[in-house]
């Protein structure tokens, strides 16, 4: 799959069938996971072009997501879409509040702490369900707690964060 274009965000992956008339369900990357079904429409890459997938219907199905798409009418015709990221524009995300950020926006930032030492980069983030992580990747890599008092600023400007946390730890 060729690197998806800049206006578009990975939001989730079709990843099974659901019923016999066509339904899939959906690995959504949104959080909270059912906020997949707020954004329409949704973009596909198929053979190196984009293409607009409708879908007509969607819930919450125990810990997973399930969609009807429109034109998929039959359990095969589900089965070849599996495996098939999903994508929306980033011009449907909401607006955030003055200081808040989307992770997205923090993949490949610099970390510094308070020291001036590059920690890495960040690699990706993680919700342990007590806080958020910044995993780093530098010369060693770092899980640095996204909150106060270690999260001093993010700027995103300067593409850096600067955190209170030792280069040791």
């Amino acid at each position: 799959m060729s690197n998806p274009n800049t206006k578009r965000l990975l939001v989730g992956t079709i990843n099974g069938l659901f019923g016999v008339q066509g339904w899939v369900k959906i690995f959504s990357h949104t959080e909270p996971r059912k906020n997949i079904l707020t954004y329409k429409p949704w973009h596909i890459e198929i053979g190196g072009q984009w293409q607009t997938l409708e879908f007509i219907n969607g819930r919450e199905q125990g810990k997973t997501i399930v969609a009807k798409i429109k034109d998929i009418d039959n359990r095969e015709q589900a089965r070849a879409m599996i495996g098939i990221d999903v994508y929306i524009e980033k011009s449907q995300l909401p607006k955030l509040k003055k200081g808040e950020h989307y992770w997205k926006d923090l993949i490949g930032l610099e970390v510094v702490n308070q020291s001036n030492f590059v920690l890495g980069k960040v690699q990706n983030l993680m919700d342990t369900g007590a806080n958020h992580v910044l995993i780093v990747q530098g010369e060693k890599e770092h899980w640095v707690p996204y909150i106060e008092p270690f999260l001093c600023e993010v700027n995103i400007e300067k593409q850096q964060i600067l955190v209170d946390w030792d280069e040791d730890f």
